[in-house]
């Protein structure tokens, strides 16, 4: 998290810094030219993310009161980039002058070690140990041994050596002919004395680091399809989504995982991981194999309530950050989502339909099964059939449903639920999670356990419509709590019971006509709570603000239901606001004040951005426009009445593969239809469209 000169300026309460697992290895870094901050001309990040560059110039340098350089003489480029647990500079520094200049060129830096907990606000009565620093010609060592018994260095390597070097400061006299320049580089790397440092990355410098970094997002990009339409700006919207999902995706032993958004979450989340792999299923489907990989291998074995954990259960968040270790906190690995665990089960269902492969599906077949009796045993505490949850560890999540701030879930009259809590949605989850593992069982072999989940989906489905529908709402109560009485709020939670199918189409209608009234829709997305509503704030984290991956769940489930249009409102509202934000970028969330002639969305001013799921958010609504599906066995691509909004005349598709078939596909929009053409075509891939 650099300021825009490409510095580090943490002045107390700041969260700019050089981050490796929730850890901050460096808090302080500024450029010095000659003893003062060069002036700023610009800066900006390239399109793909792989690097930060910042130019600057010289102000007049002066000696006893004489200048000798004049300002705008030394132009100064910075170029950043982030690659296997290191910041890789390059520093090119030019004359511009007719005449020779010297000059002290340093870079200033310091460590501080502090928690990513810490810096949001945690304070702790007790720290770790900073240890002597190490200086040698061009390497300098700031090293921390925390509470947890782990050795953390900061490594900062600089080329050439410097003029001078200690542990606060690298000082380079340089001396530059007119129009001459010089190179320096500095490499910051962030050591645990349990990993891999970055030599054994095979990136030893900058220059290699580059090629390292832009083969491998090369080769990222290279699996998911593209997609290229008649809107220049709806093009950039994607691109700049795309490469925020490639820059935030690492490659872990089980296979890629989206971390879920900077600065606060980065890190494997489930929910965030599976959602953002759902929405990235037709385009990507590695990252679906990646995220069912490593939460089968980290699901829980046994029972342990200081992390909400029992066996079956899927991952909430891990950490791998001091605090976790200690025990500060609870989410070293932290069990405490309600949801995760259906969602689980249904995305490795939607990843067999996407991809027809049996084989990875069997390799997890026992970590389906365990999380299918989770939602059966622990799942459902009362054996009333909904899965609810009620917090266990002293200091997890009261509230574990995606919407997770303590004051989400509450009554009309603003009193907030009682544990157990079952919400809407959660309901909707397993709903799908059963019917798709019934026909994973099918594949499987195992007929007699598919029946049993079709049946429980089926009293599920209709459970659910007899306690969860409020009449005088005109949709579900977003939960019911531990006296099992409906909350009579209108919240977006409905919206999710339309993308999981639990929700008959009568149910639908009022629902989506809730959903796109003026209560909910603010012109750039769907509330997450009904204007009106008793803790109603557009302000607020969960109770008012515009979620872009809420409301692409939505859309997706309104397409479901028939209502493509309604979906196509909201996919026009996301665009809209895009406009609005930084690079195009949909952040984590943002206010959900109504629309005004003239003014953009307002900002909500501790979002994450990125964000995993609120760049998948686009692929998700795309789809659920288009009526995509899969039929890998057979192999087809199907497009059941595809939709294009006004503001995409057409749209090519290239290289949508379903295993070793490929396809491109042209969509033109008519006035009553989508036109689809088969533009190029790989293997025996059949291609049928419904228009409706």
């Amino acid at each position: 998290m650099f300021d825009h000169f490409g510095d580090l300026q943490v002045h107390g309460v700041g969260d700019e810094g050089l981050y490796h697992d929730d850890t901050r290895y460096l808090a302080y870094q500024e450029l010095t030219i000659d003893g003062v901050r060069p002036l700023f001309l610009g800066s900006s990040i390239k399109d793909n993310n792989s690097l930060l560059i910042i130019e600057l110039m010289n102000p007049d340098l002066a000696r006893d009161e004489r200048v000798l350089v004049a300002k705008g003489t030394v132009h100064i480029l910075r170029a950043k980039l982030l690659w296997r647990g290191a910041c890789y500079e390059h520093l090119r520094v030019t004359n511009h002058g007719r005449e020779a200049f010297e000059a002290d060129v340093a870079l200033h830096f310091a460590a501080d070690f502090s928690d990513l907990f810490e810096v949001r606000g945690m304070s702790r009565p007790q720290r770790g140990e900073r240890l002597e620093s190490v200086v040698d010609a061009s390497t300098v060592q700031l090293r921390y041994r925390g509470l947890d018994g782990r050795l953390r260095t900061t490594q900062l390597r600089f080329e050439p050596e410097p003029s001078v070097l200690d542990e606060r400061e690298a000082r380079f006299c340089i001396r530059l002919q007119p129009g001459h320049e010089v190179h320096l580089y500095c490499t910051v790397s962030c050591e645990r004395d349990d990993a891999a440092g970055i030599d054994s990355a095979g990136a030893g410098n900058y220059d290699q680091a580059l090629r390292l970094a832009q083969a491998e997002r090369g080769r990222m990009a290279g699996m998911r399809c593209q997609i290229e339409t008649s809107n220049p700006l709806v093009n950039l919207w994607l691109d700049r989504s795309s490469s925020d999902l490639t820059m935030l995706t690492t490659t872990l032993a089980s296979g890629p995982y989206p971390y879920a958004g900077v600065p606060w979450y980065s890190t494997t989340f489930g929910r965030d991981g599976i959602l953002t792999a759902r929405a990235m299923l037709w385009t990507d489907p590695s990252i679906a194999r990646g995220v069912l990989g490593f939460l089968a291998a980290t699901q829980a074995t046994e029972r342990e309530p200081e992390r909400d954990a029992e066996p079956g259960k899927i991952l909430h968040e891990a950490r791998r950050c001091e605090m976790a270790a200690t025990g500060e906190i609870p989410f070293g690995r932290y069990y405490g989502s309600v949801d995760s665990t259906p969602l689980f089960v249904a995305l490795a269902g939607a990843y067999y339909q996407r991809t027809g492969d049996l084989a990875f599906i069997r390799s997890i077949w026992p970590n389906v099964v365990a999380a299918l009796e989770w939602i059966d045993r622990d799942g459902d505490i009362d054996r009333d059939g909904f899965v609810e949850y009620a917090r266990r560890s002293r200091e997890g999540l009261v509230q574990q449903g995606w919407k997770d701030s303590q004051d989400s879930v509450f009554h009309a009259d603003g009193t907030l639920a009682q544990a157990p809590i079952a919400l809407c949605e959660v309901q909707g989850y397993v709903y799908e999670a059963k019917l798709l593992a019934a026909e994973l069982a099918h594949h499987l072999g195992d007929d007699a356990m598919a029946t049993r989940l079709r049946f429980a989906a089926a009293d599920l489905k209709r459970n659910f419509a007899q306690q969860f529908w409020c009449d005088d709402l005109g949709s579900y109560a977003i939960a019911l709590d531990g006296a099992k009485q409906p909350c009579r709020v209108a919240a977006s939670n409905a919206g999710h019971a339309l993308w999981s199918g639990i929700a008959t189409p009568q149910h639908a209608r009022q629902i989506v006509d809730l959903l796109m009234s003026e209560r909910f829709f603010s012109g750039w997305g769907i509330r997450t709570i009904a204007r009106g509503e008793p803790r109603y704030n557009p302000m607020s984290y969960h109770n008012g603000s515009i979620w872009p991956h809420d409301n692409a769940i939505i859309a997706a489930g309104m397409a479901r239901y028939g209502h493509t249009k309604d979906a196509m409102r909201i996919l026009g509202g996301m665009f809209d606001s895009s406009l609005y934000f930084d690079h195009y970028r949909l952040p984590e969330l943002f206010c959900g004040f109504p629309r005004r002639p003239g003014e953009g969305p307002t900002l909500y001013p501790v979002a994450c951005s990125p964000q995993a799921w609120a760049a998948a958010a686009v692929f998700g609504v795309l789809q659920a426009c288009l009526g995509l599906n899969f039929e890998p066995v057979k192999p087809k691509v199907a497009m059941t009445a595809p939709h294009l909004p006004e503001f995409i005349q057409w749209m090519r598709i290239s290289r949508l593969n379903v295993r070793e078939h490929s396809l491109d596909v042209m969509l033109q929009r008519y006035r009553n239809n989508v036109g689809v053409e088969v533009t190029q075509r790989s293997g025996a891939l059949d291609v049928v469209v419904e228009l409706q």
